[in-house]
């Protein structure tokens, strides 16, 4: 009769991805010489159930031939970016049968999958540059707010609007949710009139400051995210950072650098001729959130009060991006 397995032991995670990780193991010489098959069970970390994995002799999830560890699990369709999964590990024989004889599960191991590397970000920037549109003129950046967030720049931030840590709203996977800080400012225009929309979910104050102080030559672009929620209109989000400064050595090594001066997003033409001015242009088809990685002054534009429907809508804080849309998203996890 064959002799049991040993439980395996002393689970090691490696080279964690958004999408993938290697496993290893500890057993015996003799396991490691007779086991025919991994049995490997993958949960999410949250609901903390006891009884996660299923009777001791059923594989659960994944069932792999031996390989030589660590092992690569690797797949979209199980594993998400920024997740937190619990893991745990069983070797097998299998026998003339087909049954298995089986060890142990081995104790459950903890870990997070990590940020869309550049690779799933430059898949994410194809898939936008799509829904981008043709570009439109425009002049301000602003920003739209109640009275007192304004009331509090004044007399609690000396007038500076402070950078504030990005949420997680959007794609899952996108570097820049919980660490990078920055101002967020709007510049999408109306077809008819090139301005500002009147309307604004968000408060019927505007903050507006010529796109120059800005957008200029030493500035980099950044894109960090292209998402819905559930709409037919989709938000593309930019990173603004001053050449040098520590979001720009953020994004520099984390996100997709785009040329100021051609991409299909936003884009600055500086003046050709001497008397001309530098063009800013948008595009018309995405919703794009601007993030300023350093705080501005309200002294460097204007505060003015905005007429129009001003229903604020539900947060969009921590809003994740829909999973379903195909225009969208990528085969790494939402």
């Amino acid at each position: 009769m064959e002799t049991a397995l040993s439980t395996p032991h002393n689970i090691q995670i490696c080279e964690v991805t958004c999408d993938s990780f290697r496993i290893a193991w500890d057993m015996t010489p003799e396991d490691t010489a007779k086991a025919t098959h991994f049995f490997i069970d993958l949960s999410r970390k949250e609901g903390g159930d006891p009884n996660r994995f299923k009777h001791r002799d059923v594989p659960t999830k994944l069932v792999a031939k031996a390989v030589p560890l660590p092992m690569a699990v690797r797949g979209h369709w199980f594993l998400s970016p920024r997740t937190e999964y619990c893991v745990a590990v069983q070797t097998a024989v299998r026998q003339a049968d087909g049954e298995y004889l089986v060890s142990e599960w081995s104790r459950v191991v903890e870990f997070c999958t990590g940020d869309y590397a550049m690779d799933h970000l430059k898949q994410l920037l194809g898939k936008a540059k799509g829904s981008a549109g043709r570009l439109l003129k425009f002049s301000v950046f602003y920003r739209n707010q109640h009275p007192e967030y304004f009331q509090c720049v004044r007399t609690e931030c000396g007038g500076l609007m402070r950078p504030a840590m990005k949420d997680n709203s959007g794609s899952h996977g996108s570097p820049i949710n919980s660490k990078l800080q920055g101002v967020f400012l709007s510049c999408n225009t109306e077809f008819d009139t090139g301005l500002p929309p009147n309307d604004s979910p968000y408060g019927p104050l505007r903050f507006q400051i010529p796109a120059g102080n800005l957008l200029k030559r030493n500035t980099n672009l950044y894109f960090a995210d292209f998402y819905c929620m559930y709409t037919a209109y989709h938000y593309v989000v930019l990173v603004l950072a001053p050449a040098g400064s520590e979001g720009d050595n953020f994004c520099c090594s984390s996100l997709p650098l785009l040329d100021l001066t051609a991409n299909p997003f936003l884009t600055y033409i500086p003046p050709q001729r001497q008397g001309e001015e530098s063009l800013f242009c948008h595009a018309s088809d995405v919703i794009l959130e601007v993030l300023y990685t350093e705080p501005i002054h309200l002294e460097q534009g204007s505060v003015v009060k905005i007429c129009g429907h001003h229903q604020m809508s539900q947060t969009t804080a921590n809003a994740k991006k829909d999973p379903s849309c195909k225009v969208c998203n990528i085969s790494v996890g939402r």
